[in-house]
């Protein structure tokens, strides 16, 4: 059956080609034949071309007579049907059948083996959490789509150049030493597409190559213990335009698009024929959302407008401009004092701060609430994060806000040995807590604390799966906030140490606070290695400027 469609498909393409660049399962849906897996592709080629008098040879690439074998992960190459063909339209779905049991990948540890930990994410409660895990305890496998963890309170200076990229991203292999050579430990890069918390199995969608042949691989890996550490999106509010035009802040290749959209625009502005209203919409640089983040960058920005635009592309120094747009007050969890100081002194560095709700972003300009029409050439939207489209597919107990729900052991209730913590996770509503902010020191505090859990049960033997239920967890997670910091640009920070928004406690601000800030940081940039370019990057600059190169 699966012969004659494909030699159906052959004849209706006399001069289409026989792709063989995608590896997809042998198996299929239940309900449809495959081919006999002692069949050679070589055997099927010559039946193809002698019942449709059709040469490809020189299309079957070598490798695809093969079994293709990716660490511990095994897949068939199976046949590809021309892209024309109903048979393509219907086999291009076999992740429906993600969840058959044939599907290829880890399959449940044994008896004498160690439990293996299966961790989806590498931000800041997932590495954290593969950091304290004793691996003489565990196997792990960890599952995500970039192979690193980001500083992410150190990636606005990234954008204009105060630091280099690879000085806020530390490998995961680096952070957990055995997922690079311990036998059993491995590192996907991949999405986590599912979960059946029944069969203590993760369906994973592989991430695609950017050669002739992307398509992805779809495997399964069996876990004793899941934790979910998935993190979350950038919040849009819906609102219209913003995700095909505007630029988001959370990782190092958004930070990259950006630097690479300002410089060009610098550039473009100075080029012959331009107008004065469009050389001013070019260089009008637009930030959506007065939080930490969104304040920084704007720091940044004017940092890097008074010393170096101003020196280095003197012909359209007057035209440039920083816009931060806020729907009420900026850093609101800060002392009312504080948040002051930062508006007089980003004032004064020249970013203009307006007060307004965004109602549609289009491709040059944003619309206001009020009907304010706001040009721009650079935008970056910074308005906080909300549930990623992952936690949201999940069947799972849900807090408020739409995180995975926990308990106050951060176990998700309701199923056996899974975990969540980081920006994906929200206390339960009958736990009593509120749902904690999605903070950096919120995410690690959590990793830490449950990878002393894990290996407390471990040590009691119950890290193996559905063999946790009768030990006990010890003391609940509690979270202590230990204050919050913000860059203001030109040698000034804000320091807030009070443990919440209407206690007593230390604030300050100015070149002092701006001090314990970069200190800070400097000592939680998570290795040597990056603690060391950090430094070097800030004395540079402080010598030599930032640098303007455009690469990319």
């Amino acid at each position: 059956m699966a012969l004659s469609k494909i030699a159906k498909a052959t004849l209706g393409q006399s001069r289409s080609r026989i792709s063989t660049g995608n590896y997809v399962h042998q198996t299929t849906l239940p309900s449809r034949e495959v081919l006999p897996s002692n069949q050679t592709y070589h055997t099927l080629l010559r039946n193809i071309i002698s019942s449709s008098n059709v040469d490809h040879l020189s299309l079957m690439r070598r490798d695809d007579v093969f079994r293709v074998q990716s660490r511990a992960i095994s897949h068939t190459p199976h046949y590809q049907y021309p892209p024309s063909s109903a048979a393509a339209v219907e086999e291009d779905h076999h992740l429906e059948a993600a969840k058959d049991e044939k599907l290829p990948g880890l399959e449940a540890t044994k008896p004498g083996e160690k439990p293996r930990v299966v961790v989806l994410g590498t931000g800041w409660a997932g590495c954290r959490f593969l950091k304290g895990l004793n691996t003489d305890l565990y196997d792990i496998v960890c599952i995500s789509p970039r192979n690193h963890m980001v500083f992410t309170p150190l990636l606005a200076s990234t954008c204009v150049g105060t630091l280099e990229f690879r000085s806020v991203a530390e490998p995961v292999s680096r952070i957990q030493s055995a997922l690079a050579g311990a036998p059993n430990s491995y590192f996907y890069l991949a999405n986590c597409t599912g979960i059946d918390t029944d069969k203590h199995e993760v369906y994973c969608e592989s991430v695609a190559s950017s050669g002739p042949s992307n398509d992805p691989y779809y495997f399964k890996v069996a876990y004793d213990k899941l934790v979910i550490a998935a993190g979350a999106d950038p919040l849009t509010f819906n609102i219209k335009g913003v995700k095909e035009h505007a630029m988001f802040l959370r990782e190092v290749h958004h930070a990259q698009e950006i630097r690479r959209k300002l410089l060009l625009n610098l550039m473009l502005s100075e080029s012959p024929g331009i107008s004065e209203e469009e050389k001013r919409r070019l260089l009008h640089c637009v930030v959506i959302g007065g939080g930490p983040t969104g304040v920084e960058f704007s720091g940044e920005l004017s940092d890097f407008i008074m010393r170096d635009v101003r020196e280095r592309y003197s012909h359209v120094k007057d035209y440039i401009q920083v816009t931060l747009i806020e729907a009420n007050e900026i850093l609101s969890s800060f002392d009312i004092g504080l948040r002051q100081y930062a508006t007089n002194h980003l004032t004064k560095s020249g970013v203009r701060l307006v007060r307004g709700v965004v109602k549609e972003v289009l491709s040059e300009q944003i619309l206001l609430s009020d009907g304010t029409s706001v040009p721009y050439g650079l935008l970056v939207w910074s308005t906080g994060v909300g549930p990623s489209q992952f936690v949201k597919s999940v069947n799972l107990p849900k807090s408020p806000g739409g995180r995975i729900g926990v308990d106050e052991w951060l176990r998700v209730p309701s199923v056996e040995d899974v975990f969540a913590l980081g920006d994906c996770a929200g206390f339960l509503e009958q736990t009593g807590k509120q749902v904690l902010p999605a903070l950096a020191q919120v995410a690690e505090r959590e990793g830490k604390y449950l990878a002393n859990l894990f290996n407390e049960m471990g040590k009691q033997n119950a890290g193996k799966a559905c063999s946790a239920q009768d030990v006990p967890f010890g003391d609940p997670f509690v979270y202590k906030h230990l204050g919050s910091m913000a860059s203001v640009g030109r040698y000034k920070a804000l320091v807030d140490l009070r443990q919440s928004k209407d206690a007593k406690g230390i604030s300050m601000a100015g070149f002092v606070s701006w001090f314990i800030w970069r200190s800070a940081y400097l000592t939680r940039v998570v290795s040597w290695r990056n603690r060391f370019y950090v430094a070097v990057n800030w004395a540079t600059t402080i010598v030599f400027g930032r640098d303007n190169s455009r690469i990319g």
